[in-house]
């Protein structure tokens, strides 16, 4: 299904800490890129991969998961690849994954049935993935990872409603949740929105 494509800026044997970002749909490895511009410094590996025709599922988060499969799992074990291979040189509570839209919904869905202690998740728009989510894959303990979701009041494609659901599974499941709901925000990352993540997730410097 998807291909291994990874855009990647440092070395993942010598970096402190690592920086998985996952794109929306429509969109390219090289833009959510420029997140890492803001957020990591030159001591971080940073791996951004492509999804196979620009996007990491077919239809929308809401459809039944079975309808977006088989490419919601490859998406899935393509981010769970990625996790594997920098954790043989950067352990898991120093591993940051971000995304925007359906690249924070794969975020969220990925960590949830693999979850660990990481160094932080930002879901910049997004939620976990289904008509209703998939509770029972969803294993592990987030060993109080700190995870940051933002989302506007009345998004085109996120719920609020999915947003919140997600703020609560996630905090069941051991994870420290911060939900930011921005009324009238267009689909998009807001400077807002970033500095409260690299705040939050204390990812900076």
């Amino acid at each position: 299904m998807h291909n291994y494509d990874i855009r990647e800026r440092g070395n993942p044997e010598t970096a402190s800490k690592a920086l998985i970002l996952l794109h929306g749909r429509g969109a390219t490895a090289e833009n959510i890129m420029q997140l890492a511009d803001i957020i990591a410094n030159e001591s971080w590996y940073v791996a951004a991969p492509q999804a196979t025709g620009y996007q990491w599922y077919p239809y929308s988060f809401l459809m039944p998961s079975e309808q977006n499969e088989p490419w919601l799992t490859s998406a899935i074990d393509y981010v769970n690849k990625i996790i594997g291979n920098i954790s043989g040189h950067i352990p898991s509570e120093n591993i940051f994954i971000m995304g925007f839209s359906q690249g924070a919904c794969l975020t969220a869905e990925t960590a949830a049935r693999y979850a660990r202690r990481y160094g932080g998740l930002a879901l910049f728009t997004g939620g976990l993935i289904g008509e209703e989510p998939a509770r029972d894959l969803y294993k592990g303990d987030f060993a109080g990872t700190p995870v940051y979701i933002s989302n506007g009041d009345n998004d085109p494609h996120i719920p609020q409603s999915r947003s919140e659901e997600t703020h609560d599974q996630l905090q069941k499941m051991g994870a420290r949740v911060t939900l930011d709901i921005f009324p009238g925000r267009e689909h998009t990352i807001i400077q807002e929105e970033i500095d409260r993540a690299g705040e939050l997730l204390s990812i900076r410097g």
